[in-house]
């Protein structure tokens, strides 16, 4: 991995392109270095664990509406859409759309945390829509994949979007587009022109997840990729985009993150330390990422673990005066009470905020000792009187050591849990933490091929057939030999009777 310098530049710099990060990101997905075999292998991983949380997902209002809305744009021998049967085809932007949707709902896929937050497994519904609709093979949608998880998890490793109430899409897009670009074998200057422009339509702001958070959490990744393959198809026709997007004088380094803004403040220019592979180097970034056990909000994976684990020396919850959560900046502020949102102690709130309450999640793990994607959000649950009274007994501080542990670059120190105190009504304490969810690399249980199959069966059981279950699994297993015209293989239909459909729109 080489470290690339990012700033803003003034116009009269003239910055050429050879240095600019948009070409740099170009060349890696151009790089036709061969894929790394563990690569391989856990890009089929998260084919499967993508596919997991879709098909359990797959009637859930956000998801029947954006399957209803790529219904209005079917292509013959174009991408498939999950549900739907595999001869049944959509334009693969609509296709991206719809299966995005239906990745991201649940909030169960996969995460990398580091500078930004990010979940990779993002990239896979618009690299596997172009790749079906332009009837690539399992080889050439592995390498785009590779590429895909590459440039995501570089930039987030780099550039911090939060700490500008930016959302984090904005990684997503470019990276979807390099993928993009990989799959389909197109020109350094091709991909070049395709990342800008995918940079530059993908800024928007966090407040799509802050307040009460809405269903647009899980079409924001499924926008990004629509948005990718867009741009893609635009550069491909011979048209370019803003340039240069990340250092030109009014780029979004510039005028959205740490540029030219942070001289207005009378603080030093800021300059991003980019790590990208060098010519010739195996994409591997994706085997730095972690998917998850547990259908809720990353840092909350661990403190839920912890939480099985500290029920079994509390006889009784009632008896809980008080507990204190001591986690990193980010937990704290973003999914703590440091978010200063009342909307994450509300019984009566939406699914997406519960999921970014990491209050409520406690309170419900600490009291069942069990997580469930559904029973563990439904109103019913959220609005029992034993657990508001715990959940509002709760409350989290950061802690600098958790901190430091959360942006540590040593894979053996990296940290996303915490330490919990509960004090009891009799003044007794007790005090337990843990670093890592049980399913992490680093933790007691890390996931492997079975565990991702088991998620798989687990979620999909009663929606799917055995028989399309195994089906799947046989042919996503087997995907550095899908030839050509057979990326569809990787589509999960239902019966048709299962499939809801929602209100009228436009299309």
């Amino acid at each position: 991995m080489k470290l690339h310098d990012v700033k803003v530049y003034p116009s009269k710099a003239h910055l050429p392109r050879e240095e600019q990060l948009a070409w740099k990101i170009a060349g890696v997905a151009a790089d036709k270095v061969t894929v790394p075999k563990d690569t391989t292998e856990m890009i089929i991983n998260r084919i499967i664990d993508n596919a997991s949380v879709a098909i359990a997902a797959i009637n859930r209002r956000p998801v029947v509406s954006a399957r209803d809305m790529a219904r209005g744009h079917a292509k013959k021998g174009a991408a498939t859409v999950f549900g739907m049967p595999s001869g049944k085809t959509f334009s693969p932007e609509w296709a991206a759309w719809a299966n995005g949707t239906a990745v991201r709902e649940l909030d169960m896929h996969d995460t990398f945390l580091a500078a930004d937050y990010s979940h990779p497994g993002d990239n896979i519904p618009p690299i596997l829509a172009v790749g079906q609709a332009l009837e690539k093979s399992g080889k050439d949608l592995i390498r785009g994949l590779a590429t895909g998880y590459e440039i995501h998890i570089d930039l987030v490793r780099a550039i911090c979007l939060h700490e500008h109430k930016i959302d984090h899409i904005a990684h997503l897009c470019p990276a979807q587009a390099a993928g993009i670009g990989t799959l389909l074998g197109l020109k350094q200057d091709v991909i070049f022109q395709a990342v800008q422009q995918a940079v530059h339509v993908s800024f928007t702001t966090r407040q799509s997840r802050k307040g009460e958070i809405s269903s647009w959490k899980a079409y924001a990744p499924a926008h990004a990729g629509k948005l990718a393959v867009e741009a893609v198809d635009r550069v491909m026709r011979g048209e370019g985009a803003p340039s240069p997007i990340y250092e030109g004088e009014d780029s979004v380094i510039a005028w959205i993150l740490s540029g030219r803004t942070a001289r207005d403040k009378g603080l030093p220019e800021a300059v991003y330390h980019v790590p990208l592979p060098e010519a010739g180097e195996g994409k591997r970034s994706i085997l730095d990422s972690y998917t998850k056990e547990h259908s809720a909000e990353y840092q909350s994976q661990a403190l839920i673990d912890l939480a099985f684990k500290m029920r079994e020396k509390i006889a009784d919850t009632a008896q809980i005066e008080k507990i204190i959560l001591h986690t990193s900046h980010h937990t704290h502020y973003v999914i703590g009470t440091g978010a200063n949102d009342p909307q994450k102690m509300d019984p009566k709130a939406s699914r997406e905020t519960l999921d970014h309450s990491i209050m409520y999640i406690f309170a419900v793990a600490l009291q069942d000792g069990v997580w469930h994607h559904v029973d563990s959000y439904a109103p019913k649950r959220a609005g029992r009187a034993d657990t508001v009274a715990l959940w509002h007994k709760i409350e989290t501080t950061e802690d600098a050591e958790w901190t430091r542990r959360y942006h540590s670059r040593d894979p053996n120190e990296l940290a996303f849990g915490g330490r919990v105190e509960v004090i009891m009504k009799d003044g007794s304490r007790l005090v337990d933490e843990l670093a890592v969810a049980n399913a992490h690399p680093n933790g007691a249980k890390p996931f492997a091929r079975a565990d991702y199959i088991r998620k798989f069966t687990t979620l999909t059981d009663g929606i799917i057939a055995p028989r399309e279950s195994m089906r799947f699994l046989e042919a996503v297993q087997d995907l550095p030999r899908l030839p050509a015209g057979e990326l569809y293989r990787l589509n999960v239909a239902i019966p048709a009777a299962r499939l809801q459909s929602g209100k009228p729109g436009i299309f």
